[in-house]
């Protein structure tokens, strides 16, 4: 027998639509390309994403129709998201930092017929233009004024919404139809893609407001630094609407002193971004010698956060939420919404718990398999590789099987390439990926707990741990450093600061200073990258 319901349909539409209606004050903030401070309430918002909507169907635009952005966090890269989706056409977020041939990758492999892009990205899009669909119209995100030379022959933003109707209504169709599609950094082969519906977005964003909801609420200023084009921003634009958040959009200037300098005067609460990030936000405090007005909450995810990083933070008042997730599940999968008993913790013991990457959201299920496939128990102890399921979670990837095959278990479960183990708490631990862990002597050592002790030492701004090849120990671990200042601290200095957490045989071999780490498209450590580049290195013991 069924429930006798309503049954409506998950559209993203219904979010913008409720957002102006429940929180008509709440605001979209954003520091624009152009140079200027733009702000516009969510009825206004909602009036212009009706007017680009009619414009996209003037264009031609349909259900299904693949649609690429290239921006900034910004007003505009908002109402684009609300517009292609609200009429069934799917918004394809393309990162910029991306390399040439990946751009071109996932632009053919999507079949994208419109490219929105800011102004910055104008000389990129014209230099590889030849590569692209042909028939792809550009759409320049500026007004008439600010429009760029270009061989684009591309079309400007303002003039596509311009007299357009400020009411849309908005079509029906099932929930389960495509709503965005976001790629992979492709650190390893092709970039993949993630194809997300209108139900699993919505799902995603009830399922986040659950864990923060002391945080999400009307009136209260969240910063995403975390980009638009990386995992839709981790659904914070469709997350604040739901709440009446005001977004700060903190455009092209993602360093230290811009970002402290916007939310300082903006008086920005919450902000979400990668540990490299907040590195820079971090030296600007110390230059400033105090946070920026107003900051109390940060969401930490993308990498492990160094555990220092969190004890500053914490120690200037400001909450650290540890998360974990893949563009794969939407992205959240954990968050670090801490249980009461936490508070009542020695300091010490509350950094060790909010080191870890936090416990499961409501919709995302866990299981930890060893290399036979077997479930491990939630122990804290006993590691594997994660598997999870849940609402927002891929079924497989976009027009790829052969990586579907090698990425879903016969159980439906997708596999994440995380190593890492679950306590009694339901609290995770990521041990490392699993093509990042080193092999000694039989015996695993994790490049995330070596990295983490590396970068508490004062001397020490950034660090990675790869495994080198060793005849007899099949791999020995090395740090590759970027000091903080003009010391160099010995391997012995380095061996005796992480001593206490350490066996002798899982200290690094070597220390190897360098100006900067390679860097992903997301903001991470490119340990490939790192590999090629230490590919000449000899072990100590080697050398003759």
């Amino acid at each position: 027998m069924q429930g006798m319901m309503m049954h409506r349909p998950l559209l993203i539409s219904e979010i913008l639509t409720y957002a102006a209606q429940a929180h008509p004050t709440g605001e979209i903030v954003s520091a624009r390309t152009e140079g200027d401070i733009h702000r516009q309430t969510y009825p206004e918002t909602a009036a212009r994403v009706a007017q680009l909507a009619h414009g996209l169907g003037k264009l031609g635009i349909k259900i299904g129709d693949r649609i690429a952005t290239m921006a900034w966090n910004t007003h505009r890269h908002f109402e684009i998201y609300y517009g292609v989706s609200g009429i069934g056409a799917i918004t394809h977020t393309i990162n910029p930092r991306l390399s040439p041939e990946q751009l071109i990758y996932i632009v053919n492999h999507a079949a994208d017929t419109v490219l929105f892009l800011d102004t910055t990205f104008v000389p990129l899009l014209e230099a590889v233009r030849a590569h692209l669909p042909a028939d792809m119209r550009y759409i320049i995100m500026t007004d008439r004024a600010h429009m760029p030379e270009n061989t684009l022959d591309a079309l400007c933003y303002e003039e596509l919404l311009a007299g357009e109707d400020t009411h849309f209504e908005w079509p029906e169709f099932d929930e389960n139809t495509a709503a965005a599609l976001c790629y992979t950094s492709g650190t390893t082969g092709d970039p993949k893609g993630s194809l997300y519906s209108h139900r699993s977005t919505v799902l995603h964003a009830l399922m986040v407001v659950l864990v923060q909801a002391d945080v999400f609420s009307q009136g209260v200023k969240v910063l995403p630094v975390v980009p638009m084009f990386h995992v839709n921003a981790w659904g914070l634009p469709y997350i604040a609407p739901l709440t009446g958040m005001t977004m700060v959009m903190p455009g092209p200037a993602l360093d230290g002193p811009s970002l402290f300098k916007l939310m300082d005067e903006e008086k920005v609460f919450s902000a979400w971004g990668v540990p490299t990030i907040w590195m820079g936000l971090l030296a600007e405090i110390d230059a400033q010698g105090r946070p920026p007005e107003g900051f109390g909450d940060i969401v930490v995810g993308g990498s492990a956060a160094p555990r220092v990083m969190i004890e500053t933070l914490e120690n200037m008042g400001v909450n650290v939420g540890h998360a974990w997730g893949m563009t794969e599940m939407s992205p959240i999968g954990t968050h670090g919404n801490m249980p009461p008993f936490v508070a009542d913790l020695p300091f010490k013991d509350r950094i060790d718990i909010k080191s870890k990457q936090g416990r499961r959201v409501f919709g995302v299920d866990l299981k930890i398999v060893d290399e036979d496939g077997v479930r491990q128990p939630h122990d804290g102890k006993s590691i594997g590789e994660i598997y999870v399921r849940g609402n927002a979670i891929i079924s497989g990837y976009y027009k790829n099987d052969a990586a579907t095959k090698t990425a879903i278990d016969a159980e439906g479960w997708f596999g994440t390439g995380d190593i890492a183990s679950i306590d009694e708490q339901g609290f995770l631990s990521i041990q490392d990926r699993s093509k990042d862990l080193v092999k000694s002597g039989g015996e695993w050592i994790s490049s995330i707990d070596l990295e983490n002790a590396a970068m508490s030492h004062g001397d020490i701004a950034m660090a990675a741990v790869i495994g080198i090849a060793h005849p007899k120990w099949d791999e020995r671990p090395i740090l590759v450093a970027v000091p903080a200042g003009d010391a160099r601290p010995s391997l012995a200095e380095i061996h005796a600061h992480i001593a206490e957490h350490f066996a002798k045989w899982q200290m690094p071999d070597d220390v190897i200073w360098v100006d900067a780490l390679p860097m992903t498209a997301t903001g991470k450590v490119s340990k490939m990258n790192l590999r090629k580049q230490m590919a000449d290195y000899v072990l100590p013991d080697l050398r003759t």
